[in-house]
């Protein structure tokens, strides 16, 4: 299963704004937002694997919960645009 926080992880390890994550999935961006949120609810499973779809395209690979906690790390040959700790604002989410 993919939680709310892998995805967020997943999007600022490749430098994706909420806007680019929903236009490479092909799912509206309040998709997105919901997802990120952790709202529960009716988050259609095929919007949630066309999300994991499109990050994984971008280089991401899953962790499942292994005895820790879920995560993401970018693969190896993944391409990502750097965003420094100076970077990350909340402008990075529109």
């Amino acid at each position: 299963m993919t939680e709310s926080a892998q995805v967020r992880a997943a999007r600022a390890l490749i430098g994706w704004s909420q806007a680019e994550l929903a236009e490479a999935a092909g799912v509206p961006l309040s998709t997105v937002e919901r997802i990120e949120s952790g709202e529960p609810g009716s988050i259609p499973a095929e919007a949630v694997d066309k999300l994991r779809a499109a990050l994984e395209s971008a280089g991401v690979t899953f962790i499942a919960k292994n005895g820790g906690g879920a995560g993401v790390r970018l693969s190896k040959g993944g391409e990502a645009k750097y965003l420094g700790w100076d970077d990350l604002t909340a402008a990075n989410d529109e």
